[in-house]
């Protein structure tokens, strides 16, 4: 039997330091011109992908990591740099999780290298799920999708929000319902080739955080895609309808296209807030350090020293159910007690405290954007938003647990 360990390996701590060494060199200094300009850096994105680093085959890489641990490590890293410019980085995931969850070999081998372009010619990709009147109540879903069975195409009606790239990207994928009688069961995902017709940019959100990323919503205003543009094909689509309309009233789940991905990508965003939390930890750790009150060292307080353990232990445990999350999700194991979901909540809470405990430890200058702790507290706030609210978050975990449809 192999011998239990919690360790990463040679090959994983090269890793782990080339992204470190990335997110401190070329993220960090950039961070604070690039929050100001609220506009997607796409200079530092060129110097990813020139490393290789902002690519399809390094988070292939780090996916189909054995212990699971390659895609949470390489994302506190990034967004331990920043979490605007991380999210810029990395946004282009979410929807290649979107792709890899759903779609056949050869949508995955066809689209997904679209999403990322090259060294010399970077493109980005956009997940369009949440809606102006549908965020976390999917089965709300307004956006149609209705098959036209002469050209076999697929015409795409709704407006998105909320859209990581949306309308700067190169392919967009888009969830829409087919079936509106079955609620989130009848939803399905459709790759949006480069330069379709009827999908443009609708408002780009100035945002309080991470706003280095680009956020807007896309407008679909009869937009056609050829049928093989639905993730998955038609004939699955068509026996996982069945299967929902002969189980509608039963009560029995059927996972439906969005939930798939976000279930996929959840200990990654916990990662990320992991990533932030730690930033902030950091800083304040220094700081408390070297700041003089009194004639001595701040951290010399209790007040301020226990804020700084219980902080270091908050950060360490929300990595802890994060690692646990993905080690399940990769090695096959169901997440019976929403495991997924839990790290995701613990994650995303800890990164809201620990980011204000750090400003409030810098006192004044915590609350100046001369210190980077200001932004991180900004930024941290997303985590418990997107990708599920902490409050979905809790639900799912309570009907997970219990077994009862806790509304």
């Amino acid at each position: 039997m192999a011998e239990f360990t919690m360790e990463l390996n040679d090959e994983q701590k090269e890793v782990r330091d080339w992204v470190h060494g990335f997110a401190a060199d070329v993220m960090r200094p950039a961070a604070a011109e690039w929050d100001e300009r609220e506009e997607t850096p796409w200079p530092v994105i060129q110097e990813a992908a020139k490393i290789g680093l902002y690519s399809l085959d390094f988070y292939a890489q780090q996916f189909f990591d054995p212990t699971g641990l390659g895609l949470p490590m390489s994302m506190e890293e990034l967004f331990w740099g920043d979490a605007g410019i991380g999210l810029s980085i990395v946004g282009t995931g979410l929807a290649a999780v979107g792709v890899l969850a759903n779609g056949t070999e050869e949508q995955i081998g066809t689209w997904v290298p679209q999403m990322y372009g090259d060294a010399t010619d970077v493109k980005v990709a956009a997940f369009c799920s949440s809606e102006p009147d549908a965020g976390s109540d999917v089965a709300a879903m307004r956006t149609r999708a209705v098959y036209d069975e002469a050209k076999d195409e697929w015409v795409l009606n709704g407006t998105k929000t909320w859209a990581t790239n949306g309308g700067i990207a190169n392919v967009h994928v888009v969830v829409a319902a087919v079936d509106p009688d079955l609620g989130s069961k009848g939803h399905a995902s459709f790759i949006i080739p480069p330069n379709t017709p009827g999908l443009s940019q609708g408002q780009k959100f100035k945002k309080h955080g991470i706003r280095a990323s680009h956020t807007a919503e896309v407008v679909l205003d009869q937009v056609r895609v050829p049928g093989h543009c639905l993730l998955g094909g038609k004939e699955k689509l068509d026996e996982r309808l069945a299967r929902a309309r002969e189980k509608a009233g039963s009560g029995e789940r059927v996972k439906n296209a969005a939930m798939a991905t976000f279930e996929a990508s959840r200990p990654a965003v916990g990662a990320m807030a992991v990533g932030t939390a730690r930033a902030a930890y950091e800083e304040a750790l220094e700081y408390a350090k070297t700041r003089s009150q009194f004639g001595r060292p701040i951290i010399d307080n209790q007040g301020v020293a226990f804020q700084l353990a219980d902080m270091r232990t908050q950060i360490d445990a929300a990595r802890l159910l994060v690692w646990r999350a993905s080690w399940m999700a990769v090695t096959g194991k169901p997440f019976t007690s929403a495991e997924g979901s839990m790290s995701k909540l613990f994650a995303s809470e800890v990164a809201k405290k620990v980011t204000a405990q750090a400003v409030q430890i810098l006192g004044g200058n915590g609350f100046t954007r001369e210190y980077p702790v200001e932004r991180m507290h900004r930024d941290a706030a997303i985590y418990t938003i997107f990708e599920g609210t902490s409050e979905i978050q809790r639900l799912v975990i309570a009907r997970t647990i219990s077994g009862m449809p806790i509304r």
